[in-house]
């Protein structure tokens, strides 16, 4: 008789390890919701004005939130020459900002250049008097502007809406430009003069290229402060609807008899904002950079 003996079993030792469970970041939720909450702020006038533009004026108060009741009549409207002069004040608008944003280049980048590179007695008085012209409100040197230009017999025209946005915009020409021009390395403008090159060549041969980025971003931004300036335009126009810009004009806006222009407003709203979207979004990146090219030196 055969007797078997049971073998004992082997035991293997597994070693479970508990499932940790994965923390929440509470710093990362609340950068998202902070950046949610920033989007919805921002966006949320953007989007009602494009879903007004498009709607029928019969229905500006209805209460959806979509696009209904759509039409294309508003921007008709818009461009109906019969009732507003929105197409003339685009194109104001264009002028006056070309003029200024070239003036405020020119005069800018020579005066920032002369800051940053040059050393005379009262820099530092210079620069910080500059950034403080700059903190001054248009309304405290509207009636001085206004009784200026009255006793000339400016108001109404082109020289009158031009001339205060360029005092506005060189200081954030200046001050931007003297930063980037104070990080550039000495040593490329004495490389050209040691080559043969006289101060001016060397200043347009060498700096200025190098300086392109800043020029650049800082011309967008002096440009889209004069598209969106509408105070002192609004007084020192003098009602002359034929150099005034088009915050003016969407300001004066009438869409006919018996008619309430805010759905007309708000297609010439839109029509004034959409290419200043294209132009920020395309050259985000150049506009970020031009931001950052003086910020390290090297």
């Amino acid at each position: 008789m055969v007797t078997t003996t049971a073998l004992p079993a082997r035991t293997t030792e597994t070693s479970v390890r508990p499932r940790q469970r994965r923390k929440i970041r509470w710093n990362t939720v609340g950068t998202g919701a902070t950046t949610v909450i920033i989007l919805l702020w921002c966006l949320a006038p953007f989007y009602w004005m494009l879903v007004l533009s498009f709607r029928d004026s019969a229905y500006t108060f209805s209460t959806d939130l979509w696009f209904s009741h759509v039409t294309f009549d508003n921007f008709r409207y818009a461009f109906n020459a019969d009732y507003n002069p929105f197409a003339q004040s685009l194109l104001n608008s264009l002028l006056i900002g070309t003029v200024v944003t070239a003036l405020s280049m020119v005069i800018g980048v020579f005066a920032a250049y002369a800051l940053a590179r040059l050393s005379f007695r009262g820099k530092g008085i210079v620069l910080a008097a500059i950034l403080g012209s700059s903190m001054f409100p248009g309304v405290a040197i509207l009636t001085p502007l206004f009784q200026l230009f009255s006793g000339w017999h400016w108001l109404g025209t082109y020289q009158a809406l031009a001339l205060p946005q360029i005092s506005f915009s060189l200081p954030l020409a200046v001050y931007t430009l003297t930063s980037f021009f104070a990080a550039m390395p000495w040593n490329l403008e004495e490389a050209a003069r040691i080559d043969g090159a006289t101060p001016g060549q060397a200043f347009r041969l060498v700096i200025l290229p190098l300086a392109a980025p800043a020029l650049f971003t800082t011309s967008i931004l002096v440009f889209l402060a004069s598209w969106n300036e509408y105070l002192l335009s609004s007084v020192l126009s003098n009602g002359a609807t034929a150099v005034a810009p088009s915050t003016v004009a969407i300001a004066n806006f009438t869409a006919g008899p018996h008619i309430v222009p805010y759905t007309q407003t708000m297609a010439a709203g839109l029509v004034v904002t959409i290419p200043l979207i294209v132009v920020v979004l395309l050259l985000q990146r150049r506009i970020v950079s031009g931001l950052t090219a003086g910020g390290v030196k090297g």
